[in-house]
Formats: C-alpha cells, structure tokens, sequence
C-alpha cells in the first residue's frame, strides 16, 4: 500500500469532505498551553459552529440516562462546542475506555504500514502467521490460520471466535448463533489471544472477537521494534499534544506485560478528541501528516477483508444507513460502558461520547494521577426496558450521533 500525500490536494479533500476552511489550518494547542478554542453561549454555537445548542442538550440527555458517569464532547469547525461530564467523569480524568481503544490500534497499524512498507510490503493482504510477523504462534494450533491476513485481523473477519457468553458469527449479514468458548485470559494475553479456536475459515464471517485486534498489534511489536504504548505516544500523542495518557495494564499485584491491542486505552476526554480530530483531517496535524489518509479512508467504507457487515479496520462504518439519522459517511469505534468516539466527515464534525461502569474510572487500572472523583451517581443503573437500557447500548450510542449530527443547522 502506498499512501502519496500532497498538501494542495490535502486542502482540496478537506473542503470536499466537508472540513471548512476556517478549521482546515487550525490544530488545538496542549491543553497545558491553552487547549481548544471553545465557544459557550448558544449565539456563539450558532453563528461559528452552525449548531443548535438545545439539541446538544438533548443528546447530552441521553448521554446521561445511560450510563452511570459519562460526559459529551463536541467539535465543529475546530471549535470545541460542547463539553459536559457527570459521576466520576471529567476532563481529566483517564478512564478505561474499553474496545474504544481498538480504534487506536488500527490507526497505529496504519501509521506502521506506511513507515515500515519495506518490512510488510504486502500492507493489510499480508498473510501474518508467520516466523517473521508471529513466531509466538508456532506451531499453529489450526492450519487454517495461516491464510489470515493482517486486513482479516482488523477487521474482525479471521475466523476467530466471538467474545462474551453469547457470541454471534455474521455470514453476508446473516446472523448465527455461537457457543461461548475461552477467550483472552490476561496473565497470558499473547498465548491466550493466539489459541483461541476459529468458528470459521478466515474471511468467511464476521465476529466481534477481540484476539484479532490484539494479534494484529503482536505483528506491530515485531515489525516496529517498539511495545504498541511506545509507539502511539512517539507517532500520535506527543505530535498532538496529548497530556497523560497510557493503558490499564494494571490488576492488582499483576502488571500486564504488553498492552492489549483490544483496548483499554485511557486518555483525557480533550485528547481523544486530538484523535477524532485528526482523523477528520485526514490523518493530517499541522504540517505533518501523521496517519496515512488512504489508511483512514479505507476504515470508512466496506471492505473485501469484510463484506459481512459494515465494520471495517475496527470502525463500525454508516456507509450502509443503518444509523438512520446519520451521514452514511459517519465512522466510529464504541467501547464497553457507553464509550464510543465518532467522526462524521461530511459535517466536520468529532464526537466523544463518555460512559463508564464505576470501576472504569478506578485510578489503580493506569497508575496515573487522577482527579478528584464525584461520587453522587455510583452504583447507578439505567432502568430496564427502557431505550437507555443496558442491553442495548447501540440505542444511546446512535441516537447521540443521531442528535448531534441533527443539531447542525447550516
């Protein structure tokens, strides 16, 4: 994969992906040197951002009858328009965001493929199970896995099996039902990741397995030289500015070797949406280009790694519609709790919606310092059979993206 970058054409890309102008040469400084540039009243919302703030309001809302602490964040034309927390959540604060994480695991493969090309040249169809991208898997458990390339990884579409007690396998958007089996087991998360069984032969199906995430950042330990923490905070978060962040390595007495390509990133709110940000610019921060902008256009669409559903480099993707009230170019990554980060392109428009069960906010998962928590909401619960209930977490999560993409009145 080559991935050719022309500042003139970056500027022409961004006014026809909907990126205005004025926000095209603008990149927030550190949040310790200022941070983003904010707008408070709803005059303000309206006449810059073009945005309605009574229903901000109201996706803000349904941000808050779903999880117990949480928050929403807002960025149009490079002004951060919204930004409101509850419970144990705050601007400061790191909490695990679960399978968020994921998203930045795909983007540091990206990053990865364009800078080490002449070590994986074959880019996203390269059959990984191998000596040289996976020694670690020898010898192979099921001969079918060496046929799995890295774009099946990240793309959830491998073979491996589904997570949780009730997994389910999706075969061209038909769903089948799968029996529970032994998934990741973190005292072990390479050995476990790499053994767990296939449910099918890869590419044949899609099933949300987070092994395959993890695997994935395996082959980019080995083609980098560098631990996947290592290599975000030296190609993304000192480049944008990112104030303390890192992974919940942390279980007790026990610290996790290796972070876990799956997830459980843990960043300040204003700096996962530096990350939306930067996606939304293609790949761009400033004068550099820091994600390849092919990359990030391919996690926008479906792909022949996965032509089961619409999950595309560990991106849900709107390409399909069935987020009614969206623009189908809308993409987004969510994570257990209610997290989710959504960049909608067309609107120029990054979104982080905060959730988090109470132990997600616990300091001793990062070993960071930590803000004062509140703790008015703790062992909170949405009510059953509601739209916000637990069960269903697609419901507030796309009805957030729903509302916020429905408050640009331009």
């Amino acid at each position: 994969m080559k991935f050719p970058f022309s500042p003139v054409l970056a500027s022409l890309v961004s006014v026809a992906c909907g990126v205005s102008a004025l926000a095209a040469d603008y990149f927030p400084p550190p949040d310790s040197d200022g941070g983003w540039r904010t707008l408070k009243t709803a005059q303000e919302i309206r006449e810059k951002a073009g945005m309605d703030l009574s229903v901000l309001d109201a996706a803000y809302t349904v941000t808050e009858r779903s999880t117990g602490n949480g928050g929403l964040l807002v960025v149009r034309h490079g002004y951060l328009v919204y930004e409101k927390y509850f419970g144990r959540a705050s601007r400061n604060a790191n909490p695990d965001m679960a399978s968020t994480g994921k998203a930045f695991t795909s983007i540091a493969c990206g990053v990865m493929l364009h800078e080490f090309h002449d070590k994986i040249p074959q880019g996203l169809d390269t059959k990984v199970f191998t000596e040289k991208y996976l020694p670690e898997a020898f010898p192979l458990d099921d001969p079918r896995k060496a046929n799995i390339t890295l774009g099946q990884l990240l793309s959830m579409s491998a073979g491996y099996w589904g997570e949780g007690q009730t997994p389910i396998g999706m075969v061209m958007g038909k769903v089948q039902q799968l029996k529970p089996v032994k998934g990741q087991d973190i005292h072990d998360i390479d050995g476990s990741s790499l053994h767990v069984p296939l449910w099918t032969d890869p590419g044949a199906g899609y099933s949300y397995s987070s092994p395959s995430p993890h695997i994935a950042s395996i082959v980019l330990r080995h083609v980098t030289g560098m631990e996947l923490p290592d290599y975000i905070n030296e190609r993304l978060a000192k480049p944008m500015g990112w104030g303390p962040w890192g992974y919940c390595l942390h279980r007790g007495d026990f610290l996790m070797p290796h972070a876990n390509g799956a997830g459980s990133t843990a960043l300040h709110s204003t700096d996962v949406m530096r990350f939306g940000y930067c996606l939304l610019h293609q790949g761009k921060w400033k004068e550099q280009q820091l994600v390849p902008a092919d990359y990030i256009a391919l996690c926008q669409k479906m792909l022949p790694y996965n032509p089961h559903t619409p999950f595309s480099l560990q991106f849900e993707q709107n390409s399909d519609g069935h987020v009614l009230g969206a623009p189908k170019d809308a993409f987004f990554k969510s994570g257990a709790g209610g997290f989710c980060l959504f960049v909608v392109p067309s609107l120029d428009l990054v979104i982080y919606k905060l959730g988090g069960k109470d132990n997600q906010y616990d300091p001793a998962l990062t070993g960071l310092p930590q803000p004062e928590q509140s703790h008015d909401r703790d062992n909170w619960k949405p009510l059953a059979n509601t739209p916000f209930f637990e069960g269903n977490p697609s419901n507030s999560l796309w009805r957030v993206l729903e509302l916020v993409s429905l408050s640009v009145k331009e």
